[in-house]
C-alpha cells in the first residue's frame, strides 16, 4: 500500500497512506450528509419565495432576501411559543437534573435498604409503560390539563438518564463518602456539597439531553392542552406552520417574497440557534460525562 510522509505538530515525521485517505473521505462523506440539510435549510430561508419556483436552492440563494425572517420575527406566536420552550427547558432541565441526580445517589448508595426492589422496579417502567390514553387520564385527573405545569412535569425523571448518573456515582472514590460521614455530614449534605460538584461532567451530558428533548418537544401541547396559543411549544408552532400552513399574516411589500416553505425555513433556524449557540459551553464535558457513566459501576 502506497505510504507518504507528513511532518507533525512535534517535528516527528508520521506515515500517511491510503488509508487514512479513505478513513477521512468517509468522514468527510458523513460530516456533508450531517450538515447539508441544515445547510439547505438557511439557504431556503435567505430565498426569495418567487425565484424558489424556478428550481431548487442547492447551497445558496440565487435572489437573496431576509423577508421570510422579518415575517416570521413578526409574529406573535413565534415569541410566545419560544418563550414557552425556554422557561420549561430551562426549569424541566434544573428540576430534572435535581431529581433524576438525587435517585441516582440513593441508587449508588450502600446504604440503601431494599436497593435491588427498587432498582428493578425503576427498570421496569423502562420497559413497561402505562401508554398515552393512561397517562393522559392521570393528567386530567390531577387537574394538570391545558397548565403550563403539564408542558414540563411529566418529564422531570428519566430512567436511563439515572442508570448513568448512578454508574458514575458509583465510580466515586468510596473515601470520600466515609470521611464525610465521620465528619456527621448527612446523605443531603454528601449529595449536594460532594458528589454533585465533582459531577459536572455528567450532569452536563445528562443535561444537554434533557435541555434538546424539551426544546424539541411538542407532544405535550398536542396532546395535555386545549392547544391555546398560550400554551404553544416552539416545535409545535413549527408543526402548525410546517405541516398546516398555519402561516401569519402577511404584509403586502412582502407578500411575493416569502412562501409558507421559506417561513418555515426561517423559522427552524430561529428555533435552531439557542441549541447550537449552548453547545460549545458544554461540548468538553459531554464525551466524558457520556463515557464514564457508562462504563463505570
Amino acid at each position: 500500500m502506497t505510504k507518504t510522509k507528513k511532518k507533525g505538530s512535534t517535528g516527528r515525521v508520521q506515515k500517511f497512506n491510503i488509508a487514512d485517505v479513505i478513513i477521512y473521505l468517509i468522514l468527510g462523506l458523513f460530516a456533508f450528509v450531517t450538515l447539508y440539510p441544515f445547510i439547505y435549510t438557511i439557504a431556503g430561508s435567505f430565498s426569495d419565495a418567487e425565484d424558489m419556483l424556478n428550481g431548487p436552492i442547492w447551497f445558496f440563494p440565487r435572489k437573496f432576501s431576509i423577508a421570510s425572517y422579518l415575517v416570521i420575527l413578526a409574529d406573535k406566536r413565534l415569541f410566545q411559543a419560544f418563550f414557552n420552550t425556554l422557561w420549561t427547558t430551562v426549569v424541566g432541565t434544573l428540576f430534572g437534573l435535581l431529581i433524576q441526580s438525587c435517585c441516582a445517589y440513593a441508587f449508588a448508595s450502600r446504604r440503601l435498604r431494599g436497593k435491588k426492589f427498587f432498582w428493578y422496579l425503576n427498570m421496569i417502567t423502562m420497559f413497561v409503560g402505562g401508554g398515552m390514553i393512561p397517562t393522559y387520564l392521570v393528567m386530567v385527573l390531577l387537574g394538570l390539563y391545558d397548565t403550563h405545569i403539564v408542558l414540563f412535569l411529566p418529564y422531570l425523571y428519566s430512567v436511563y438518564n439515572t442508570i448513568i448518573m448512578t454508574n458514575f456515582f458509583r465510580g466515586i472514590d468510596p473515601a470520600l463518602y466515609e470521611s464525610a460521614v465521620m465528619d456527621g455530614a448527612s446523605e443531603f449534605t454528601i449529595w449536594i456539597r460532594i458528589y454533585l460538584p465533582i459531577s459536572k461532567p455528567v450532569l452536563a451530558t445528562v443535561g444537554l439531553w434533557i435541555a434538546v428533548a424539551r426544546w424539541n418537544a411538542y407532544y405535550p401541547t398536542m396532546i395535555y392542552t386545549a392547544k391555546g396559543e398560550d400554551k404553544w411549544l416552539l416545535q409545535y408552532y413549527l408543526m402548525r406552520l410546517i405541516k398546516e400552513g398555519d402561516s401569519p399574516n402577511v404584509d403586502g411589500i412582502y407578500r411575493s417574497q416569502v412562501s409558507t416553505k421559506t417561513l418555515s425555513y426561517a423559522a427552524i433556524v430561529v428555533s435552531s440557534l439557542p441549541i447550537i449557540l449552548a453547545y460549545p459551553f458544554i461540548a468538553k464535558n459531554f464525551s466524558k460525562g457520556a463515557r464514564l457513566g457508562s462504563i463505570k459501576g
